[in-house]
């Protein structure tokens, strides 16, 4: 089976592998982001407001630390607003009055809401709106919030078929695309225009990048979790033009790792998550 193997990316300076790295993503820009504290999340809860620290690392290499306080959750999402300020989300509400915290640019919390249970996937696009998908705790599916807690979209009524758990979400400009559970179609969301929706074969992926026609899927279920299959838009469907594996950089498959699909980029971190490597379809 052909192997594509991920072009590193960026990397979490080494003055900071003592911490422990609570989250990590990629922004709408492509800069990169670890959310870090002095200790790992202990059993039983361990939820207590406490200091963390952002350590931003931008396309060209310059570094950029933030100090975030008090943040609320030990097992979060994390992504950057484009006035330089942070949001920090809960995945489950239930134990969090307002579980989505937003911090300005100075690392103090500015506002504080809930977007309801079970976040899978939590982006913030160009416009500073957050785009939050859910699995299947939560039937609320795709949403777009402001960062004071407003909707201003909502997937309720956009005749997406199966739409029971958000498992890949892609958000680049202020566009979205979405692969959702159980009919896994590829969905384009235009806030000022009906979705489109292509039928789509592939089960299961858990990230998705798009360019032009062109389309990749990565993951899948069992065996298949490394997976990357390449397709082309047609305007009836998604047809896949091959299959492959991706694997890291010196050819081994990830083991556990992140995913954060942005454009005609996927980015993959694997364990101990103090690197970024990427696949880009327009390469």
């Amino acid at each position: 089976m052909q192997k594509t193997a991920l072009v590193p990316y960026a990397h979490l300076p080494r003055a900071h592998h003592a911490h422990h790295v609570l989250t990590s993503t990629i922004d709408v820009f492509g800069t990169a982001h670890w959310l870090l504290a002095d200790r790992a999340p202990q059993p039983g809860g361990d939820a207590l407001p406490f200091d963390a620290l952002v350590v931003s690392v931008h396309p060209g290499g310059d570094v950029e630390l933030t100090e975030l306080s008090p943040v609320r959750t030990r097992w979060p999402h994390l992504d950057r607003l484009p006035d330089g300020g942070f949001v920090v989300a809960a995945s489950r509400a239930h134990r969090y009055e307002n579980q989505v915290q937003v911090f300005d640019a100075l690392g103090r919390e500015a506002s504080s809401f809930s977007v309801g249970d079970a976040i899978e996937h939590m982006l913030v696009d160009e416009a500073g709106h957050i785009w939050v998908g859910h699995f299947d705790e939560n039937p609320a599916g795709i949403r777009r919030w402001s960062p004071t807690g407003h909707i201003y979209w909502t997937s309720d009524g956009a005749s997406i078929p199966g739409l029971f758990d958000c498992y890949a979400l892609n958000v680049s400009g202020t566009t979205a695309w979405a692969c959702t559970y159980t009919d896994f179609p590829l969905v384009e969301i235009r806030p000022d225009r009906p979705v489109r929706v292509w039928p789509n074969q592939v089960r299961g992926a858990k990230a998705v990048a798009i360019h032009g026609k062109r389309v990749a899927f990565y993951g899948g279920y069992g065996e298949e979790v490394d997976r990357l299959t390449r397709g082309e838009l047609t305007e009836a469907s998604v047809e896949p033009t091959d299959v492959g594996l991706l694997t890291l950089p010196d050819g081994h498959l990830p083991g556990r790792r992140r995913a954060v699909s942005r454009g005609r980029r996927i980015y993959v971190q694997a364990e101990p998550f103090t690197g970024w490597g990427l696949v880009d379809l327009s390469c």
